[in-house]
């Protein structure tokens, strides 16, 4: 008997980012941080504001970029939620736009994934900090990253 893991969409994070910051080259390598400046946070499990102050550090190897994020969400409650989100971005020729109903949730030529882990001690959010999830992201204009939160079942 085989067995497939479920998704549960749980949120969606529209994290508003400023200009790219470039750190340096090493052996093969560039590093640069990515300011995370606001956002909002929409869903049937959690809702609320991206606060500003995190950001998005990122290594690239050549076609390769592993994404470091860290940052905070404030739920509708007021309670404070951390967040550190990794993940890769790559182009990928084969990869289509996916949807979710109607909803574009990946975009074509692009694998954008990211596993968020969270903290907090609210009890109305601790089901957060002992929940996997995965993270489809997708840039919306210059200056949003959309990331698509799936709790595994």
């Amino acid at each position: 008997m085989s067995f497939t893991p479920a998704l549960e969409f749980a949120f969606e994070i529209r994290a508003e980012v400023a200009e790219t910051l470039h750190i340096g080259n090493g052996d093969g390598e560039v590093t640069e941080f990515t300011p995370i400046t606001g956002g909002s946070v929409e869903g049937p499990r959690l809702r609320g504001k991206v606060l500003p102050g995190g950001g998005d550090w990122s290594s690239t190897r050549g076609e390769v970029c592993e994404l470091e994020a860290r940052y905070l969400v404030q739920a509708e409650d007021g309670s404070v939620i951390d967040i550190v989100n990794r993940g890769y971005y790559r182009p990928k020729a084969d990869s289509p736009d996916q949807f979710d109903g109607d909803l574009q949730v990946t975009e074509a030529g692009h694998y954008y994934r990211t596993s968020p882990v969270f903290r907090t001690d609210a009890p109305a959010h601790r089901w957060l900090a002992g929940t996997v999830f995965v993270g489809l992201a997708r840039p919306d204009g210059d200056n949003v990253v959309v990331i698509r939160m799936y709790a595994l079942k």
